[in-house]
């Protein structure tokens, strides 16, 4: 059976891939079309409810919800993409390197990604804003750094277990050195899983900007974001609940997606399962 048809089959990853191709298409469309322009103000459309003209209705300034939306993907789609590109890119490097040279290169780089993960994203973009000021590229960095030693670990651990087997051991016996065997055996076996916790890491990434958003370190107005709406909703959550109701479900069904389709990459992936399958 080829990949295609066991993923066809596989229903977290076909629902998954659904959503996140939803939240690629609606990010997409935003640079094209809106159905009013995101940052547009206009106090007399206050609050309304859906309409042919407003589909969700307004915000207590009058704009429009289905446009915000649209546009605030693009945020989540950027942080998610540069934050992980960024903790992946340096991650896997460290870890390959940790594990392809061992002694105390090992324990510098493990120490190292011990002293990174006392620093979460939320603590490094709080320190960042007091330096740089709040926003978008402050999030980014902040994730980004929380990314590496993450991906540093899972390398390592992935890459020490590659090192291990034979082939590996034969190669090693027919004088190939460290770097030639580390991108012609380790890195490919280790692929599949870095690309698994790369969709992972993708969610973690969207929740950790909306929740700098909402605490006004991340996105800045004009530019619309999910958490930062959801921060402009609590004070009115007795009077426009609904205002609260669409960020936050566009936040988990986002996030929802990613990590289904994680879990169903896994699967597809692990040749043990394939085969069971």
């Amino acid at each position: 059976m080829t990949f295609s048809d066991r993923a066809m089959r596989h229903a977290s990853f076909v629902i998954g891939s659904v959503l996140v191709a939803l939240l690629l298409f609606t990010a997409a469309l935003s640079f094209v079309w809106t159905p009013h322009v995101a940052s547009d103000i206009d106090v007399a459309s206050k609050l309304q409810g859906p309409s042919w003209s407003h589909w969700l209705g307004t915000d207590s300034l009058g704009r429009d919800i289905v446009s915000q939306l649209i546009v605030g993907s693009q945020n989540s789609i950027a942080v998610g993409l540069i934050a992980v590109g960024i903790g992946m890119g340096l991650g896997v490097a460290l870890g390959l390197l940790a594990s392809a040279r061992r002694g105390w290169v090992e324990e510098l780089v493990m120490r190292l990604s011990d002293f990174t993960f006392a620093f979460p994203a939320l603590l490094s973009a709080i320190m960042l804003t007091a330096i740089y000021g709040p926003g978008l590229v402050t999030s980014i960095v902040a994730i980004g750094i929380f990314n590496i030693p993450v991906f540093a670990r899972i390398t390592r651990a992935a890459a020490n277990g590659v090192w291990a087997r034979d082939f590996v051991l034969a190669s090693r016996a027919c004088g190939k050195g460290a770097w030639h065997i580390t991108f012609s055996h380790v890195l490919p076996n280790i692929a599949s899983g870095l690309i698994v916790q790369a969709t992972i890491q993708f969610a973690t990434a969207i929740l950790a900007e909306a929740a700098l958003s909402y605490l006004g370190l991340g996105t800045q107005p004009p530019q619309p974001s999910w958490g930062r709406m959801l921060n402009e909703a609590q004070s009115m959550m007795f009077q426009a609940p609904q205002l609260a109701v669409w960020p936050g479900l566009a936040i988990a069904l986002s996030v929802l997606g990613l990590n289904l389709m994680g879990d169903g990459l896994r699967d597809l992936l692990d040749p043990r399962l394939a085969r069971a399958r």
